[in-house]
C-alpha cells in the first residue's frame, strides 16, 4: 500500500505541474488580448478620423471614457470575481470586449464608438482581478513571482505587437474588417480557456463558517491596500510620460531625430518586457518585495535625471533608456506580490481590483498632465516630472510591506 501511494504521488506531481503551466499560458493569453484591445482604437485613429469626419479631440474622448469606466468599475468587478468566480468573469470580459469591437466594425458611427469605449472599459476592468485571483489560487507558491512575471510579460507583448497587427489587418481587410478581426480574438481566447479547462478558484476556507454558511467578508479598505493603490498610481505615472510623450519630448527638447527617438523608446519598452521576466525570478527569491521597487526606482531616478538635464549622444541615450526600461520591468512581479501578501485570505480578486484602480486614475491624469507640459514648451520636464513620481514611489515603498501574518 505504501508503494502504491508513493507511486501515485510521484506521478501526480508532473500532472499538477502540467496543469499549472497550461493555466498560466491561458491566463497570460487573456492578458495579451487585454493589452491588444486597449490599443485597437488608437491604432485606427487615421481611419476613424476619415470615416467619421471628426477631429482628434473627439477621438480622444472615447479613450477618456474607457479610462474612467475602468477606474470606476475595477473595484466592484473585483468583488464580483470573488463571489461569482474568477474564471466565469474572465470569460465574460474576453467575450464582451471582443464583441464590442466587432460590432463597432459592423456598425460604425461616433455614438457606437463611444458605446464601444464604455464596453471596452468594463471588459478591461475584468482582467486584473480575475487573472490574479486565478494565478494566486493555482500557481505553486515557490513559483508565484515567476508566474506573475510571465503574465505581465504577455500583457507587454500584446501592446508591443498591436501596431503591427492592426497595420497588417488594415492593409489586408480594411478598417472595419480590422475592428471585426481584432474583436473576434476575444471570444476565440475565451473558447481556448474553455477547451483548456482552466479551473475555477475554489472557495477559501475562511469564506465559510463551521456550519457551512458564508462568513462575514473582510474589510478591504485597509490602510495598506489604500497605500498600494496610490503606489500603483505613482508607478504608472512614472512611466506614462516617457511611454506616451517620450518621442515628441526628445524631438522638441533635445533636437533628436524621429528615428533615433523611436529607437530610444523601443529600447525602453523592449527592455521593460525582459525586465519583467527577470523580476519574476527575483520575486521568488526575496522576502522584502518593496525594497526591489525602492532600489530599482532609485537607479531609474538617477538615469532619468541625467536624461532631463544632459544632452547625450544617441548611443549613450539609447543605452540609458535600455537600462531604465529594464529596471522599470523588474519591479512589476514584486509589485504584484506586495498586493497578494496584503490581501486577506480568499480576497485576491477584490484586492487586485482595488489597487488596479491606481492604474486607471493614472490613465486619466497622465495624458492631461504631460500634454500640458508639452503645451507649456517644457519637453525636458516630461522626464523631470517622471523623476518626481519615481522619488515619491521610493518613499512610499518603505511603507508598503505588509506586517507578518499570524500563523
Amino acid at each position: 500500500m505504501a508503494d502504491v501511494l508513493a507511486a501515485s504521488q510521484h506521478t501526480s506531481a508532473p500532472i499538477r505541474a502540467a496543469s499549472s503551466l497550461r493555466t498560466l499560458a491561458l491566463i497570460s493569453l487573456a492578458h495579451w488580448v487585454s493589452h491588444l484591445h486597449m490599443l485597437v482604437l488608437p491604432m485606427l485613429f487615421p481611419y476613424l478620423k476619415e470615416k467619421l469626419g471628426v477631429g482628434y479631440v473627439e477621438l480622444g474622448f472615447p479613450l477618456t471614457v474607457f479610462a474612467v469606466v475602468s477606474a470606476l468599475t475595477q473595484a466592484p468587478v473585483g468583488y464580483l470575481v470573488d463571489r461569482a468566480g474568477a474564471r466565469r468573469i474572465l470569460l465574460l470580459g474576453l467575450t464582451l470586449g471582443g464583441l464590442s469591437l466587432a460590432m463597432l466594425g459592423v456598425y460604425l458611427t461616433y455614438t457606437s464608438l463611444v458605446v464601444a469605449a464604455v464596453l471596452l472599459g468594463l471588459a478591461n476592468a475584468v482582467y486584473h482581478p480575475s487573472d490574479y485571483a486565478l494565478l494566486s489560487a493555482h500557481m505553486e507558491e515557490s513559483r508565484m513571482g515567476r508566474a506573475f512575471g510571465v503574465h505581465t510579460f504577455a500583457g507587454y507583448l500584446g501592446g508591443a505587437v498591436a501596431p503591427a497587427v492592426m497595420a497588417a489587418l488594415v492593409t489586408t481587410v480594411g478598417g472595419s474588417g480590422a475592428l471585426i478581426a481584432a474583436g473576434l480574438v476575444g471570444p476565440l481566447a475565451a473558447l481556448l480557456l474553455l477547451v483548456g479547462n482552466v479551473p475555477e478558484v475554489p472557495p477559501h476556507p475562511h469564506a465559510l463558517k463551521a456550519d457551512g454558511t458564508k462568513a462575514k467578508q473582510p474589510n478591504l479598505l485597509t490602510p495598506m491596500l489604500m497605500l498600494l493603490t496610490v503606489f500603483f498610481m505613482l508607478l504608472s505615472l512614472s512611466n506614462a510620460g516617457i511611454s506616451s510623450f517620450g518621442v515628441v519630448a526628445f524631438m522638441n527638447g533635445y533636437g533628436i531625430s524621429f528615428s533615433t527617438a523611436n529607437i530610444a523608446l523601443t529600447a525602453f519598452l523592449g527592455a521593460s518586457a525582459v525586465g519583467v521576466l527577470a523580476g519574476g525570478q527575483l520575486a521568488d527569491r526575496i522576502r522584502h518585495h518593496n525594497l526591489v521597487a525602492a532600489v530599482a526606482y532609485a537607479i531609474n531616478a538617477v538615469l532619468v535625471l541625467i536624461i532631463t538635464f544632459v544632452s547625450l549622444p544617441a548611443v549613450l541615450l539609447v543605452a540609458i533608456m535600455l537600462v531604465a526600461g529594464f529596471m522599470a520591468g523588474v519591479i512589476a512581479p514584486s509589485r504584484d506580490m506586495m498586493v497578494r501578501n496584503a490581501a486577506p485570505p480568499g480576497a485576491a480578486g477584490r484586492a487586485f481590483g482595488i489597487v488596479s484602480t491606481g492604474f486607471n486614475f493614472a490613465g486619466v491624469v497622465s495624458p492631461l498632465l504631460f500634454g500640458w507640459i508639452m503645451d507649456m514648451n517644457a519637453p525636458r520636464w516630461v522626464f523631470g516630472t517622471s523623476v518626481v513620481f519615481m522619488l515619491l514611489t521610493i518613499v512610499l515603498a518603505f511603507f508598503t510591506e505588509p506586517k507578518k501574518k499570524a500563523a
